[in-house]
């Protein structure tokens, strides 16, 4: 048997990673002056946060570092146990690089321990769907070779679409300028985006108004789906709860023999997606 570990940028809630006996290492945001540690909603008041992002307060994320990589996967080294990490896309942060390194330097004095890093090129629930895949395989008593294989084979595969609401953190985070932002708000413009091979943002399109864009990512999602792959269908939304209520509604509708699965976006994510975002994530039937 081996560990599976992940990160908080999965996000997955604390209950459901427990459940699972899935270990995450918690992410640092900064809010007006202060750090504050995403540990996937164990400690930290998710709707609290939320409120602060509708305000425009802005967040600073940072990446997880070689040391905090060192103290999480130690205790394991110590012990042999093999371990899985299923990490946050190198396309959108340093922390896989981060992890490699902290491996390296742990297996100078483990040369025996068993660990493998694997890039999901995925963030958000589609990283979280990932995880849950690997928990499920190793439950069917998978090693931990063929799981590695299976999400190898299937991470680019999994799709992604996502809508924001409002206009502002994609500022913060440099995506769009002030200008774009204030002519697409005069015109009601809502993004739409999704995750690349090399697990990177990009804009692939933009439609007028919230109605257009949440039907545009259904239909995205129903085109060429793969309920063979997995069964499961996943929403993430920060904030704006009727509307998740909906759009899980329709997706259950939409496809009946799929199980919808919706969950809050962490900190982390919701960080740089602010507050209203919508993501629905799928496996298809042709790779991204």
């Amino acid at each position: 048997m081996f560990q599976i570990v992940t990160d908080a940028c999965c996000d997955l809630p604390a209950k459901v990673l427990a459940h699972y006996k899935i270990v995450s290492c918690p992410m640092f945001f900064e809010l007006e002056g202060q750090e504050y540690k995403d540990d996937s909603g164990e400690t930290l008041d998710y709707s609290w946060f939320l409120t602060k992002i509708k305000e425009n307060v802005e967040a600073k994320t940072t990446q997880i570092n070689v040391g905090k990589y060192m103290e999480l996967f130690r205790p394991y080294a110590q012990k042999n146990i093999p371990v899985l990490y299923v990490a946050f896309s190198s396309g959108l942060s340093g922390s896989y690089a981060s992890s490699l390194l902290a491996i390296d330097l742990l297996k100078e004095e483990y040369p025996d321990f068993s660990i493998i890093s694997l890039d999901t090129k995925a963030a958000s629930l589609g990283e979280g769907m990932l995880v849950l895949e690997a928990a499920r395989l190793r439950d069917e008593k998978k090693s931990l070779v063929e799981v590695v294989q299976w999400l190898e084979h299937y991470k680019m595969h999994l799709r992604s679409w996502v809508t924001v609401n409002d206009l502002k953190q994609l500022i913060h985070g440099g995506r769009i300028s002030k200008t774009q932002a204030a002519l697409g708000g005069l015109l009601s413009i809502k993004p739409i985006i999704n995750v690349d091979r090399e697990g990177k943002l990009q804009n692939v399109d933009k439609v007028r108004s919230r109605k257009k864009a949440l039907n545009y990512l259904l239909d995205k999602t129903a085109e060429g789906i793969d309920l063979s792959i997995s069964n499961q269908l996943y929403l993430a939304h920060s904030g704006d709860d009727e509307i998740a209520e909906k759009m899980v509604a329709e997706l259950k509708k939409q496809h009946p023999k799929a199980v919808v699965s919706s969950y809050v976006l962490g900190p982390t994510i919701a960080s740089h997606t602010g507050y209203g975002c919508i993501a629905v994530f799928s496996m298809g039937k042709q790779a991204r």
